[in-house]
């Protein structure tokens, strides 16, 4: 109780002291002008110039700290194994050899012969390529009393530049071939008769050939050929061809215009065997000039070239000429893809035709041929394409064709005015101009089973219609193949060809004094179809050698490939092969 009493009056005694002093106190008012605003700088404010030391007895130092490891060794049978990394294996590229040659015999005397090199020339891109081949037979046929030989020989030397910006070539060729005009009918002539025949026929040939090819150019190409062409019978024929084409950009297309130069010219010693008398030679001469603009859309899946080929041919022994204008458009367009490609097109040209492009259709022909070119007016195809699968690929299209002065083989009348000649007895072929119509239909599949084993069928269907009403001479309507490749292992390779050829229709006639040639005594005769099969089989020893064989006319069917021009039978023929440098 006394206690707050006491805390009560010292409040009171505070309060009254606080008082008083206040009202004894007067500070007063004073006045205070500002002379310049205070605006500090950096500069003002104090700065260390050094990091400061710190000068203390007692601070304390840090001891260095030791680790070590108590290591306790612990009994154990397990070694680890050491890791290794797993690699791929490399396949070797295959050695690239620059030769290459082989050789072989069988029966019916076949003798095969092949060579090739490719040598390097100087440090640049220059080859120079040498290749020569050798086909020949020294075997009878029992079909026939005549000799039945044939070679056929040919050697090729090529000289090629490669550079970034174009690439040139020149070339030369020499060719020699040896037939005989074997095809007599049976029992028509004596023993005396057939032994004065000389049935032989030699043909020879030379052409040189050069070529460029330009890239970042308007100009693109040029190609020019040329080539004598002869036989030891004074047949003898000279040609040459110039073709070059150029490129011009328009706005986002392209025209390409194509050019060329064609001449054929040559004479025969002998007169046509429609005549009786061979009092004198057939001289010819064809040039032909022609130039192919051609305008290329492309847009998205569809490619399309537009064009015309303008063309003039002129006769020069006749000393006439005509003019033609054909199409030349053709377009593709992918519906799916690489799977399924339409692609059509219509065109035409004026083919030149030769001595030498007529024997090697049909060696048996006599030297007395008129040599004509052919007015293709047009061929018009359409058809379907592509790859349905990446191992199965197809092509099938429809076609019509209009030819004036087709060139078809037909026998030769038997002319017995002019026995002297070897090719006078109903034994050779001359070539019978005609305009003829083509419907046809072609097929082709190919597929590849395996990595080591293809196969491929083809078949093509023709329907023909003829200005002269008489059948398309020696062309079959139907002709179909099969062929395949099988690489058995590492060393064994096989393979086989079967083609099959319907029947043709031929003239067997007699030439008569006083009648024009469609009058002559004619039978017209029917070849049978015939099934032909090949293979062959061969074995590696290594990279470089290698043994073949080869099997043709397995059913051992003697068909005749030409009227009265029976094939051998069976035949084998096996060689060898070797890969080197040289």
């Amino acid at each position: 109780m006394n206690t707050n009493k006491n805390i009560v009056t010292l409040l009171a005694l505070f309060t009254i002291a606080l008082v008083l002093g206040q009202e004894k106190e007067d500070i007063g008012t004073e006045t205070v002008t500002v002379v310049k605003p205070y605006a500090p700088s950096v500069s003002d404010a104090f700065k260390i110039k050094t990091q400061p030391v710190i000068e203390d007895s007692i601070a304390l130092q840090k001891k260095p700290i030791k680790y070590s490891i108590f290591s306790v060794p612990v009994a154990s049978t397990f070694t680890p194994a050491k890791a290794k990394a797993s690699t791929v294996k490399k396949t070797p590229p295959p050695r690239l050899y620059n030769s290459y040659a082989a050789v072989g015999l069988g029966n019916y005397n076949n003798a095969l012969v092949n060579f090739y090199t490719s040598r390097e020339i100087g440090r640049d891109e220059n080859l120079l390529d040498i290749g020569l081949d050798h086909h020949s037979s020294r075997g009878d046929i029992n079909s026939t009393p005549l000799e039945t030989d044939f070679y056929h020989t040919d050697l090729d030397v090529t000289f090629t530049k490669r550079d970034r910006d174009y690439d040139y070539g020149v070339g030369l060729d020499l060719g020699h071939q040896l037939y005989n005009w074997y095809g007599l009918q049976s029992g028509v002539y004596t023993q005396e008769e057939v032994d004065a025949i000389n049935e032989q026929q030699n043909y020879f040939s030379a052409g040189a050939n050069a070529y460029i090819n330009v890239e970042d150019s308007f100009f693109k190409n040029a190609d020019l050929k040329l080539n004598r062409f002869w036989d030891h019978l004074k047949s003898a024929e000279n040609s040459a061809a110039l073709s070059a084409a150029i490129e011009l950009p328009i706005t986002t297309e392209m025209v390409t215009i194509k050019g060329r130069v064609d001449y054929v010219g040559g004479e025969f010693a002998n007169a046509s065997l429609n005549s009786t008398d061979n009092d004198e030679g057939i001289a010819y001469g064809q040039l032909i000039a022609g130039i192919n603009p051609s305008f290329l859309v492309l847009r998205d899946e569809l490619t399309l070239k537009l064009g015309a080929n303008f063309v003039y041919g002129m006769d020069l022994e006749r000393s006439n000429g005509s003019f033609y204008i054909y199409p030349a458009v053709t377009a593709s367009y992918r519906i799916m893809e690489d799977q399924v490609i339409a692609y059509g097109g219509i065109e035409g040209d004026l083919q030149q035709n030769s001595y030498k492009t007529l024997v090697a259709q049909n060696p048996y022909v006599s030297p007395t041929l008129e040599i004509q070119p052919t007015d293709m007016q047009y061929h018009a195809h359409l058809g379907l394409k592509g790859q349905l699968l990446s191992n199965f690929g197809y092509n099938f299209k429809a076609y019509y064709k209009a030819e004036n002065r087709k060139p078809l083989f037909l026998l030769n009348p038997e002319n017995s005015n002019r026995s002297d000649e070897g090719y006078a007895y109903g034994n050779s072929f001359q070539v019978f101009y005609d305009d003829v119509k083509t419907i046809g239909a072609f097929g082709e599949i190919n597929v590849d089973v395996n990595r080591n084993f293809s196969l491929g069928i083809n078949a093509e269907y023709n329907h023909y219609n003829t200005e002269t009403d008489n059948p398309a001479w020696n062309l079959p309507q139907i002709q179909a193949s099969v062929f395949m490749d099988y690489q058995i292992s590492d060393n064994w390779f096989a393979g086989a060809n079967l083609f099959y050829v319907g029947e043709r229709e031929d003239l067997q006639a007699v030439a008569t004094a006083g009648l024009f040639p469609n009058e002559f005594p004619s039978t017209q005769v029917t070849l049978d179809s015939f099934f032909d099969a090949n293979a062959h089989l061969g074995y590696r020893f290594n990279e470089q050698l290698s043994v073949f064989a080869k099997f043709s006319n397995l059913s051992n069917k003697n068909y005749q490939r030409w009227s009265n021009f029976y094939v051998q039978g069976f035949q084998a023929l096996a060689g060898i092969s070797y890969k080197f440098d040289f």
